[in-house]
């Protein structure tokens, strides 16, 4: 029973009648409510009258008794299901009965919901409902201002503050603002140097789980998402979704100081630290800074020598699995990239992109000591040790220092 009548009710509180008229269609917890101070609470003689006033009919009467305790009970449950009388024996958080369960699966590790497509395992049946979107390609939720639809509610939510601007969320170390709290917990990962998750195999640690799981399909080799326009698969579906935009073009995210536009948004961040100078991960060996946390990571393997993908046709070694995969264009001469001007083909889109300012004499990157322009920004930063005098790159074998890779690399032949 959703919805009751009762007519006009007279309850004695204190020798005085009060009187109530419920109308049909108002919920039970709403009636409830009303009668709660006088019923409930000061365990009051109940008397049921008519509009009239007269004292109702002992068949009337009992039918408003019946509707009251059903509304008496009704509420009672509807208080113990939302009260959080649950505590976790582990962390201390409190959670209603049913809350405690799915909470304790945190610390258990147990997921009991597994995707009949790809096999990953969940702790809640509505992260699984979620998740087998990516499959299906459904993305029910739609932003009514430029359109764009997310396959679950928090990502149109965090989205639709991309056009308020709002950022709510605050790093109490470094003040930068997030739209989004599990993004501001990331971010702290890179104060904090927490990293939670580790492979079983390689013992490779991560601030992120889904970076684990992605991480475990280059020992597994798996790549679930594959696209309907060239087939080419991907261990990622966001990889995936960027990858699609080297096919409709599509470039969602623009500087607004330069205009320049991107398939992503970590593009265009890392894009506006050109501007800003921002460098934020610092090496605490050699102290040199970084724009990404990525890019300090594989500095690290400078100092390490870590070479972790290895390719199976001739056994050469690289610190990223995007090397690698670079490389191994060499065995299948693929390039995928093509110039709308002249046709010539490049093996990755960045190569591509740098190609096309030959025609268009587009210059991005200037130096801030000397006003030189470059068209990658790698060009400006091997401009830029000029001035500093710095030289990272050493032989091996006698020492000899450069300020770039490639005449380093040069220099090793004369040994070989």
């Amino acid at each position: 029973m959703n919805n009751v009548f009762l007519k006009s009710i007279v309850v004695q509180h204190h020798g005085s009648a009060v009187g109530i008229t419920f109308y049909s269609g108002l919920p039970l917890l709403w009636a409830f409510n009303h009668l709660s101070d006088f019923v409930v609470h000061t365990g009051v003689r109940r008397d049921y009258r008519g509009s009239s006033g007269e004292p109702q009919q002992p068949h009337d009467a009992e039918e408003a008794e019946k509707s009251l305790s059903t509304l008496e009970h009704l509420s009672k449950h509807l208080q113990r299901s939302t009260r959080k009388t649950h505590c976790c024996s582990d962390c201390g958080k409190r959670f209603t009965s049913s809350g405690i369960k799915i909470h304790q699966r945190i610390h258990t590790g147990e997921k009991p919901y597994r995707c009949d497509q790809c096999g990953k395992c969940f702790g809640q049946s509505g992260l699984l409902v979620s998740h087998q979107r990516i499959h299906t390609g459904e993305k029910p939720f739609s932003c009514n201002q430029c359109g764009k639809c997310f396959g679950q509610s928090g990502g149109l939510t965090v989205h639709q503050r991309t056009h308020t601007g709002e950022k709510s969320y605050i790093c109490g170390q470094c003040g930068k603002r997030f739209a989004a709290s599990f993004t501001l917990t990331l971010h702290q990962r890179t104060h904090t140097g927490e990293k939670p998750y580790s492979c079983d195999k390689c013992g490779k640690s991560f601030g992120q789980s889904g970076l684990l799981v992605s991480h475990q399909r280059i020992h597994t080799g798996e790549k679930p998402f594959s696209g309907n326009q060239c087939g080419k698969s991907f261990s990622q579906s966001e990889t995936l979704r960027v990858h699609q935009r080297i096919h409709t073009g599509e470039k969602p995210y623009s500087c607004d100081q330069c205009g320049k536009s991107f398939t992503t948004s970590r593009y265009l961040t890392l894009h506006q630290r050109t501007h800003t100078g921002e460098k934020p991960y610092s090496c605490d060996q050699c102290g040199k800074s970084f724009t990404t946390s990525r890019y300090l990571t594989l500095h690290q393997r400078t100092h390490t020598g870590e070479k972790p993908y290895s390719c199976d046709q001739c056994g050469k070694s690289f610190t990223t699995s995007g090397s690698l995969t670079l490389h191994q264009r060499i065995h299948t001469g693929e390039k995928l990239y093509s110039c709308g001007q002249c046709g010539k083909s490049f093996t990755t889109s960045s190569t591509l992109t740098q190609h096309q300012r030959t025609h268009t004499g587009e210059k991005l990157y200037s130096c801030g000591q000397c006003g030189k322009s470059f068209t990658t920004s790698r060009y400006l930063t091997i401009h830029q040790r000029r001035h500093t005098g710095e030289k990272p790159y050493s032989c091996d074998q006698c020492g000899t220092r450069y300020s770039d890779k490639r005449p380093l690399i040069k220099h090793q032949k004369i040994h070989t």
